[in-house]
């Protein structure tokens, strides 16, 4: 007498598991910033890029592609250095080795947007940041000084992060946004602090924090209904 074996597939893992540290660092870090407990905030922003490393490995059976996993990590990698840039590299001017970093990063999630993740066309709408980017320097570059061009290049490479994300899924778009939102606060408070509020102090990591983890959620799961 035979038996057959019957094999059911296991549904897919809830996704927000993952991305359960990364919230709580986050949650940390930011409630830290802005009641100004900098014994908190400084290693809990160390913690948060490895946070989503954990929550993108967790997420990877979702992946259909190693090379969109790949450059998801090499992305938040190079985010974790510029996050660490005046830790890792105390011998070295700090706003250049992060801007340095954060551009590597960017040039990443450039590649996965372009090539693995896009759902549509550039909507024309996208030209907006272009715009962005002509009203950016048009503030910065009188105050930035030696550091106009690494600005105004930074800012080509994060605008065109922006617009390639309206390519992909609605979550990553956004993603793209608040990393625009966040970048675009924090050159304003580096350049131009006369022109920010004390709470904006906070928001640069509030963006930054959603911004990255729409962009790894929205990868996640763009990959899994396109299987």
């Amino acid at each position: 007498m035979s038996a057959e074996l019957v094999v059911q597939k296991r549904p897919p893992r809830p996704l927000w598991w993952g991305f359960a540290p990364f919230g709580l660092a986050s949650a940390v870090h930011c409630a830290a910033l802005f009641i100004g407990v900098e014994a908190i905030a400084g290693p809990t922003k160390l913690a948060l890029m490895p946070a989503l490393i954990l929550a993108a490995i967790w997420g990877r059976p979702r992946l259909g592609n190693t090379a969109v996993f790949r450059l998801l990590l090499a992305g938040l990698f190079f985010s974790w250095l510029g996050d660490g840039a005046g830790t890792f590299f105390p011998f070295a001017p700090t706003l250049p080795m992060m801007l340095a970093f954060f551009a590597v990063a960017h040039l990443c999630y450039i590649r996965v947007f372009w090539r693995h993740l896009a759902l549509r066309p550039l909507p024309r709408w996208a030209l907006i940041f272009l715009l962005w980017w002509a009203v950016l320097l048009s503030i910065l570059w009188p105050r930035a000084g030696s550091l106009a061009p690494a600005v105004a290049a930074y800012g080509l490479v994060l605008g065109t992060t922006a617009a390639l994300s309206t390519r992909c899924s609605t979550m990553i778009m956004w993603g793209g946004a608040f990393f625009l939102a966040s970048d675009t606060i924090l050159a304003f408070r580096i350049f131009a602090l006369e022109l920010m509020p004390d709470w904006t102090s906070g928001m640069v990591m509030v963006t930054y924090t959603v911004g990255q983890g729409l962009i790894i959620a929205g990868a996640l799961l763009t990959r899994r209904s396109s299987k």
